[in-house]
């Protein structure tokens, strides 16, 4: 199914048409629906439980950070791409998880970047939001018997950036970033050559330029790191769809762990 084109500034540029669309779990059925509370303010999420729960095993965590339509209160349409995918029989038996999905509120952001720039600067601090985010999985690490030595984020669009933003700040606490048509700080790529990187990007997409993705690659591989790129031929702004279904992102990102 791949078709190799040009390796540009990537260990891996793979162009790819669409895939067909398969059948998936209802992510509605199997996600709980909760709400995180600091200091007067709370973060609505959903958590989908490891299939076969156990409080005496550890298991990973994927953080899933949605794009800027799913923004609300109604802790529901934030599951609306990627996470029938998660939610897939199939992948709940080979892939026992943790998979949390908050969701930013109004008119928030998870990383306060305007994203029709060309490029951006991190800001000094997380995002009001991010911050909620952050408590969030301090609790849940509490709460549960999560390994954080497998913890993982990913994101689409605004969450592609938040997904970006999450790594850059803290490389040391994930061992593994899928972000999706989002983008980076490259003046700062340095900072995460050893972080295990998959990124994608749509080469049509008019709402998140796909120089976002390819100039953060080249970044990171110019430093000395080697991150995955995949760029899907012919498609826009939802090249979470083809990229989410792929089994090769499941196999990859659980397959990564944090060194000892």
């Amino acid at each position: 199914m791949f078709q190799w084109i040009s390796r540009l500034t990537s260990p891996l540029l793979v162009l790819l048409a669409p895939i067909a669309a398969l059948s998936a779990d209802d992510a509605q059925t199997a996600f709980q629906s909760r709400v995180f509370q600091s200091e007067g303010k709370s973060l609505p999420y959903r958590i989908m439980f490891p299939q076969g729960f156990r409080r005496d095993q550890k298991y990973p965590l994927v953080l899933f950070l949605h794009g800027a339509g799913e923004r609300g209160n109604d802790n529901s349409v934030q599951l609306v791409h990627g996470m029938n995918d998660f939610a897939r029989p199939e992948n709940r038996e080979k892939y026992p998880c943790f998979v949390v999905a908050p969701q930013c509120p109004v008119k928030k952001l998870w990383a306060d970047v305007d994203w029709s720039t060309d490029s951006h600067k991190i800001s000094e601090k997380p995002s009001e939001t991010m911050q909620l985010v952050l408590g969030l999985l301090d609790s849940l690490e509490r709460e549960f018997p999560v390994d954080q030595k497998r913890l993982y984020v990913t994101g689409l669009s605004m969450g592609g950036y938040g997904t970006w933003d999450l790594v850059q700040r803290f490389p040391r606490r994930f061992a593994a970033a899928a972000p999706i048509c989002g983008g980076g700080d490259e003046t700062i790529a340095a900072g995460i050559v050893k972080v295990p990187i998959w990124a994608f990007h749509g080469d049509q997409d008019t709402a998140v330029k796909p120089e976002r993705s390819r100039r953060m690659i080249e970044a990171i591989t110019k430093a000395g790191g080697k991150p995955l790129y995949t760029e899907y031929k012919g498609v826009g702004h939802n090249s979470w769809e083809p990229a989410y279904r792929d089994p090769k992102l499941m196999e990859w990102l659980f397959a990564q762990k944090l060194a000892d």
